[in-house]
């Protein structure tokens, strides 16, 4: 058996939310292209029928993967508003002390992994360096680029 996705209550309403909206939506949609494709005749030479085809085989692999997905999960706690350890769901202001500027992360299961928007997977040399540690301490992120960071603040929001 696979192992767990770790996810926030945010986390599993955003797959229930998009699954939903395959299912409801999307998944009409395509068959709808691909009724439309059909009557159009010969499907051998049909680029409209082979496009709705592969957008069907894709919104079916994600439905199959979300519906796995919250199969089987374990629900970061985010209890508390305050935490002396990272952990799971805590967002870190770290700085960096090559460059002294400062950044706030939370740390995340895979799946909710966004860096972009300041979401850091449990997974990621940062995440993982980062896990356990308290405020004060100075990490050393093993990465392409070997670098350190202090933490400066612990928060669960």
């Amino acid at each position: 058996m696979a192992d767990k996705q770790k996810l926030t209550k945010a986390g599993v309403a955003k797959l229930e939310e998009e699954l939903r909206n395959l299912i409801d939506n999307v998944r009409e949609e395509v068959k709808r292209q691909l009724a439309e494709a059909r009557a159009q005749g010969d499907l051998s030479e049909n680029a409209d029928y082979d496009a709705a085809r592969a957008k069907q085989a894709e919104v079916e692999g994600r439905i199959k993967e979300i519906e796995s997905i919250l199969h089987n999960y374990e629900l970061i706690d985010e209890s508390g508003k305050a935490s002396k350890r990272v952990g799971l769901g805590s967002t870190v202001t770290v700085k960096f002390l090559e460059t002294g500027k400062e950044a706030s992360y939370m740390l995340v299961g895979t799946v909710e992994s966004d860096p972009v928007h300041g979401k850091i997977s449990n997974d990621c040399p940062m995440g993982s360096a980062l896990l356990g540690k308290n405020v004060g301490d100075v990490v050393e992120i093993k990465a392409a680029t070997t670098y350190k960071v202090e933490i400066l603040k612990i928060e669960i929001k």
